[in-house]
């Protein structure tokens, strides 16, 4: 019998709006509002340092985020350079995790438009 894993870090949907969609791919949820991806949360025991709450949004925001939550970081590879992309990670193993990912939601929740990228269709 198929058991589903919990969803990681499920606090964080109690401070979302009550509309928002997860879709499951490749062991990780992706929160949705709208045609607005927004967030992927991850807790896998492989890669341990890009487990937490990944914040989608577009490299011209990073920095004014980063000043409002800086929790807030770009993702770091093994042999010490910097990802470049447009999401951002909260990791699940900072002091502040709980209350960072909380900040973020209430940022989605009343609408931040540095937050969020534009999906082709809505998921199902």
């Amino acid at each position: 019998m198929y058991m589903p894993k919990p969803v990681p870090f499920a606090f964080v949907f109690d401070y979302l709006p009550r509309n928002v969609v997860t879709k499951s791919m490749f062991g990780m949820q992706y929160i949705y509002l709208g045609r607005k991806l927004m967030l992927m949360l991850r807790k896998s025991a492989k890669d341990l340092d890009m487990n937490g709450v990944w914040v989608a949004t577009a490299k011209e925001h990073h920095q004014s985020l980063e000043n409002d939550i800086p929790a807030m970081i770009g993702y770091v590879l093994d042999n010490g350079d910097m990802y470049e992309s447009n999401w951002r990670l909260i990791k699940d193993d900072r002091d502040d995790f709980e209350e960072a990912a909380i900040k973020v939601c209430e940022l989605i929740a009343h609408g931040d438009p540095r937050i969020g990228k534009l999906t082709k269709k809505a998921p199902l």
